[in-house]
């Protein structure tokens, strides 16, 4: 089966297909129904979610992103320069990982919350424009005014968010929010 025949194209799903497919054949389960399913998977919700295109700007829900690792994955996966608001209750977080990818893919950085020392500290000298923000209207609003067509709006936190918001489904459901009120 080839790779673009999978309903969901991102890398790190493309890494779980290939792993179930293993599986699911060590447990000889038939092709065809292998096939099947990795052809119609759905979309899960808050995570690298198409939210909107506009004026060519593809705006992207990853707030089911709460540590590095799934930021890391969330920036390889996509191909526009980016506008990325991260930030939330960091717990100490190393963001170094992150550095060769964000020099690669990131415009800006957008810091939500009122705990970024360790964002700022990691990505101050490797981003032109970075900024600090204290709601998701605000900072869907700075991150409109930064991109241009071709450009993405990412939020993938990086790290949990449970002052702002009630847990990572509420933190994407403004993010939504706040991109369909521009």
């Amino acid at each position: 089966m080839s790779i673009s025949a999978f309903a969901l194209q991102q890398n790190f799903n493309t890494k779980n297909a290939m792993a179930s497919k293993m599986i699911s054949e060590l447990l000889h389960v038939r092709k065809e129904t292998i096939r099947e399913s990795l052809a119609i998977c759905d979309q899960e919700e808050h995570r690298l979610e198409e939210v909107l295109k506009i004026n060519g700007v593809q705006y992207i829900n990853d707030s089911q992103a709460v540590n590095v690792n799934a930021a890391y994955y969330a920036l390889d996966s996509v191909e526009f320069p980016l506008v990325w608001i991260v930030g939330g209750v960091d717990r100490g977080n190393d963001y170094e990982t992150l550095l060769p990818l964000v020099r690669e893919k990131v415009k800006a950085i957008i810091c939500l919350g009122d705990n970024n020392h360790n964002i700022i500290k990691t990505f101050v000298n490797v981003v032109d424009f970075m900024i600090e923000t204290h709601s998701m209207h605000e900072a869907v609003s700075i991150a409109y005014k930064l991109t241009e067509k071709g450009d993405a709006v990412l939020l993938s936190p990086a790290c949990e968010g449970y002052v702002m918001f009630d847990n990572h489904e509420d933190r994407g459901r403004k993010f939504k929010q706040a991109v369909r009120k521009l």
